[in-house]
């Protein structure tokens, strides 16, 4: 009997050992290298082993998220990691609590035995699994069995981002990205725990999304018959046609996909200025139809000059700039048209706002057109100024009858701000601080620290061809989105930031990417970091762990040996 007893403790002391194999590692700083950086990180002794014992619970408001991890663990042991909604089932514990105080926060503890994330709702979970792929080595970015174990270093995190608005932009108009990439996009985004896709859709250069009221808008606005070669204004033009759009279908899958990530797509519809594919399409939106498009005519396309002399004067852009050929604020047509095209985009995109540009609008055809002078003169306007504040704000009384707002870029302060518009300020702080001031909305996008479409090192004769000015990533590291000038009342109304990337030089996905990473990791540091808390020489030593995901998942970036 005596020798029955030893024998089972000791079997017993063999199970507690096997089981605790993992409870008493202590763990290096190297294995916690997060960005963006969390606001409170303890680091606890164990790691958690990850093998066929390894089950996710949840309840079923969280099986999105819960399918999300388990098929990143599956891949990585090359088992699948089963879910349920059996309390007491599961060493992966997701779960909402009404104890983290903010709507994305999370918690996550790791510990040898078991995982728990915690989050006042599913996108707090979310965050908190990305984090918690952070904590996983880097090769389960390859979607392959893993050789060897997978384990995750103990820890305790208490995180919640500094902003309630982390965007990243893209121009599509100057240059088209197929569906599937833009998806990889949504995947950029979500892993730096931004929010806010801004898909901007129109342009002189192109009309990328379908209007089923308005076919030629992109049967005809769609494309470009060439495109200038080199830098604006050109060496010559490629007479290569070029373009692209996406159905109403397609735009559909993109909304849905983003949301499954917790990312909301804002819409950007061009107006005033910024109008020339969709006059292109239908000329009568144009102060003086006839005219021919005047932009750099030396270098327009054979096809274009022909089309021009046969007795088509409008064609969609084919130079980068400014265009002196807007929408005719005079005319009641064309507020028809935009009720009409703003209508069907609303009816695609459940986000609270749609943007509506409103930036760089010549005004020199509203000076000569006799109708915008008329409406000027009829509404007793001070100005042409006037005039595009007063397009601005019946343009937002459409949108806000709809149950949506607008956002739009800081040239709509000029002639007087809309009563409920949200600034975008993109030509420095200014546009933003007398916004809030104002108390509207602000969204900071500067275009010195978030213009990801400007060369990044001072050897620029080395970096692919950019539009100009110098955007290195230590200078998107230093901005602070809420300017000192402002009360703290005022700061209140700066909803957070948001990086942008126009494309009249970026044409393929390699360069794009290059120009975005990793100007973009920084910017997810500014916007989800308290402000104490970041330091450019801590951010630079966790960087790495980035970059060597980045290379796992096949996206190209910018070269940060030697520093920025």
């Amino acid at each position: 009997m005596k020798n029955q007893l030893l024998a089972l403790l000791l079997l017993c002391l063999l199970i507690f050992s096997c089981t605790n194999k993992y409870a008493e590692v202590i763990n290096l700083e190297s294995d916690y290298q997060i960005i963006p950086k969390p606001k409170s990180l303890e680091i606890l002794k164990g790691k958690f082993l990850v093998d066929e014992k390894t089950e996710i619970n949840c309840d079923e408001t969280l099986k999105n998220e819960a399918g999300y991890l388990s098929e990143i663990l599956g891949l990585a042991i090359g088992k699948e990691v089963p879910i349920y909604s059996k309390r007491n089932k599961g060493n992966i514990i997701l779960k909402l609590d009404d104890k983290v105080s903010n709507n994305e926060g999370y918690e996550l503890f790791v510990e040898y035995d078991k995982v728990v994330i915690s989050g006042k709702s599913p996108t707090g979970i979310f965050y908190g699994i990305q984090t918690l792929k952070q904590l996983m080595p880097t090769v389960i970015e390859k979607k392959g069995v893993l050789e060897g174990e997978l384990t995750i270093p103990a820890i305790h995190i208490e995180d919640s981002p500094r902003y309630n608005y982390r965007g990243m932009h893209l121009d599509v108009a100057r240059h088209f990205f197929p569906v599937t990439y833009i998806k990889k996009y949504i995947d950029l985004i979500a892993m730096h725990k931004m929010n806010t896709f801004h898909w901007h859709l129109t342009e002189d250069q192109g009309w990328r999304i379908e209007i089923k009221k308005y076919p030629k808008l992109t049967e005809v606005g769609g494309w470009r018959n060439g495109t200038i070669i080199g830098h604006s204004p050109g060496t010559g033009n490629d007479q290569k046609k070029y373009g692209g759009y996406y159905t109403q279908e397609e735009v559909k899958e993109v909304v849905e996909y983003a949301a499954s990530k917790h990312i909301t797509v804002i819409p950007e519809i061009e107006m005033p200025g910024h109008s020339g594919a969709a006059i292109a399409a239908y000329p009568y939106l144009s102060c003086f139809p006839e005219e021919p498009t005047d932009k750099n005519y030396s270098m327009l396309s054979e096809k274009s000059k022909a089309l021009q002399k046969a007795g088509t004067p409008k064609v969609v852009y084919e130079t980068w700039g400014i265009i002196k050929d807007v929408y005719c604020a005079g005319k009641e047509e064309t507020f028809t048209f935009l009720e009409d095209v703003l209508s069907e985009v609303m009816a695609l995109f459940p986000s609270t706002y749609i943007h509506i540009g409103g930036d760089e609008c010549p005004k020199e055809n509203w000076k000569c057109c006799p109708k915008c002078q008329h409406r000027i003169k009829n509404l007793s306007l001070k100005d042409e100024h006037e005039l595009q504040s007063y397009f601005i704000q019946r343009m937002e009384r459409f949108i806000n009858s709809k149950g949506k707002k607008i956002i739009g870029w800081d040239e709509i302060l000029e002639g007087g701000l809309a009563p409920n518009a949200t600034v975008m300020s993109w030509r420095g702080e200014k546009g933003g601080i007398e916004a809030a001031k104002q108390r509207h909305n602000v969204i900071m996008t500067p275009s010195h620290s978030c213009y990801f479409d400007h060369y990044q090192h001072e050897d620029k004769d080395n970096e692919p061809l950019a539009i100009g000015g110098l955007t290195t990533v230590k200078d998107v590291y230093a901005y602070n989105p809420s300017p000192s000038e402002l009360t703290e009342v005022e700061q209140n109304y700066i909803l957070g930031a948001q990086g942008n990337v126009w494309t009249e030089y970026i044409g393929t996905e390699d360069y794009l990417e290059y120009m975005v990473l990793p100007r973009m990791t920084a910017l997810s540091e500014v916007i989800w970091t308290p402000q104490e808390l970041r330091d450019w020489d801590d951010f630079k030593r966790r960087l790495p762990n980035l970059i060597a995901r980045y290379k796992a998942l096949n996206f190209n970036y910018a070269g940060y040996e030697g520093g920025f």
